[in-house]
């Protein structure tokens, strides 16, 4: 069993209890979860466009959140960085997607996410998914 790396959209639902499939529910509770900081970069940009609003600034409700969710934060090595640039196959136009997952193939984990983009990655085999 792999550690779980949420994606932004997971973090966000999962904080704000929103429903999730049961196998997802069952996984997070039993699994070592991860949020890379690229999360905070796109929350961050939420906020900036008035499309999301927290009354703490991102970064303290950023560690607040992982903290409550006993999630690490895995470091944006150099080695992640670059290899977000060369993923295989016709990965997700989006820097912060291709991030999460050169993320997840670094470290072996498996994304927890909803995005139709990155679920389309996983279907041909390039990281493993589960859709929260």
């Amino acid at each position: 069993m792999s550690d779980l790396l949420l994606d932004t959209c997971a973090l966000l639902w999962l904080a704000n209890g929103a429903d999730m499939a049961p196998e997802s529910r069952k996984a997070l509770a039993s699994r070592n979860l991860h949020v890379s900081p690229i999360s905070a970069w796109e929350i961050a940009n939420l906020v900036r466009k008035s499309r999301i609003a927290f009354t703490l600034p991102v970064a303290h409700w950023f560690r607040q959140t992982t903290t409550k969710m006993a999630a690490a934060t895995p470091q944006l090595s150099v080695e992640i960085l670059a290899n977000s640039c060369g993923l295989p196959g016709s990965p997700p136009d989006d820097p912060a997607d291709r991030i999460i997952i050169a993320t997840a193939r670094e470290a072996d984990m498996t994304v927890v996410t909803r995005d139709r983009k990155i679920l389309e990655y996983s279907r041909a085999g390039h990281v493993r998914t589960l859709v929260c």
